[in-house]
């Protein structure tokens, strides 16, 4: 928190962000303005909502802190950047970016809110570094919506690997340097997204389509048509990384594509050693690179994956009851920073303390529910509790009231 005080202001929103932060990480069932405040000791939740909505406190630089915070205590020369977008099931219309999309959270097109994320994958650790909000063109088409949403009269539509790109060249243009980003088809399949990581030297491992067209010395050919033209002697068994139930074996192979002036193209393929399912990832490197490289690059896609869920179920990165775009920029800031906590205290434990034989390493969650139950331990009487108890009785009294009057 002395990392990201230089952001405020003053000083009452400053140790309010403190509250927030702590309430992100607590076990409170439902994390929101109402239960954070309420379990942070405040005596309702209007200084929570002044926090995510009038104070005077920048979000961006928070962010940049928190991508300094992950780079330097995760730090790892063989480094991965991944991107990928998570969506948050809403209701109604007015909440910035909501329509009927598409999301994987319900594996459905549903009325939701989605943003991309930029992921910074090592070995001591992953954890979020950059955020963009997807607008849909229903929204950039309508400046009084945008406009009463909280976004800059200047906003534009962009697409989710336009976000992509420019996360990218933020992270870059701070002087970090990575070797490798990676993501799925809907960044994979972007010509634009690919020819920004060449120009700048980047290699990427990022997942096409089986419809994918590549280009070889011996023509054009789909995807799924030049798998079958692999000889069975090319496929070797390697692992993608660890995964909850161990080792996630895969069998691969590789081909080259057309040289480029920017560098060497191949295409990878993985097999599923089960079901023979197959996925094909584009690939890209300025210097060579074997084949158990770019399977760990492609293995790293699963680490965003794992940072959701743990963003989601111990920071309450999607549990944000906000329609206008600061509010939503704050908490999603907030939330990276308090998973980032985590993510940073078990990669010094895990290196600082070897864990004995009969214990499993410490995860996020074990590190949360400790540091919440040991060191934070808020406790408030009785007195508190009914006073909140009136609150809420008080205030869904109002809101009956004004339904009544309106239905008059």
């Amino acid at each position: 928190m002395d990392r990201i005080a230089g952001r405020f202001a003053r000083v009452e929103p400053r140790l309010r962000a403190k509250r927030l932060v702590l309430g992100l990480l607590s076990d409170l069932p439902r994390k929101n303005c109402w239960t954070i405040a309420e379990w942070a000791g405040e005596a309702t939740p209007h200084g929570m909502q002044h926090l995510l909505c009038r104070a005077a406190w920048d979000a961006e630089a928070v962010r940049d802190d928190v991508r300094e915070y992950v780079v330097e205590h995760l730090h790892d020369e063989a480094a991965v950047l991944v991107v990928d977008e998570t969506g948050d099931v809403k209701k109604g219309t007015h909440t910035v970016g909501v329509q009927r999309q598409y999301t994987g959270t319900a594996g459905r097109i549903e009325n939701s809110q989605v943003a991309v994320y930029l992921v910074y994958a090592g070995e001591r650790g992953h954890a979020a570094v950059d955020r963009e909000l997807y607008i849909p063109r229903s929204w950039t088409c309508d400046p009084d919506r945008c406009r009463a949403a909280g976004l800059g009269e200047d906003t534009v539509f962009a697409t989710k690997p336009e976000l992509a790109r420019v996360m990218i060249e933020r992270f870059l243009d701070t002087g970090h340097r990575v070797g490798w980003v990676t993501g799925d088809e809907v960044y994979g399949g972007n010509p634009k997204l690919r020819s920004a990581l060449e120009k700048r030297g980047i290699g990427y491992v990022l997942a096409v389509a089986c419809t994918a067209e590549m280009t070889t010395a011996a023509g054009t050919f789909r995807a799924d048509a030049l798998v079958k033209k692999v000889p069975k002697r090319a496929w070797q068994k390697l692992s993608a990384g660890r995964g909850a139930k161990g080792q996630r074996f895969y069998d691969w192979a590789v081909i080259d594509l057309a040289e480029a002036a920017s560098g060497h193209h191949q295409l990878l393929f993985r097999r599923n050693r089960t079901t023979g399912e197959l996925a094909y990832y584009r690939c890209h490197f300025t210097t060579s690179a074997s084949l158990a490289t770019l399977v760990k690059v492609a293995g790293s896609r699963w680490r965003v994956e794992e940072t959701f869920q743990s963003e989601k179920g111990l920071a309450g990165l999607d549990e944000h009851q906000v329609r206008r775009y600061p509010s939503w920029a704050r908490w999603v800031t907030l939330a990276m920073l308090a998973h980032a906590f985590l993510a940073v205290v078990r990669a010094d434990e895990h290196a600082h303390r070897p864990t004995p034989d009969n214990l499993i390493p410490l995860t996020c969650n074990e590190i949360q529910h400790l540091f919440i139950s040991v060191v934070v331990r808020p406790v408030h009487g009785p007195a508190h509790r009914l006073s909140w108890s009136a609150w809420r009785r008080s205030h869904q009294a109002r809101s009956r009231a004004s339904h009544y009057r309106r239905q008059v």
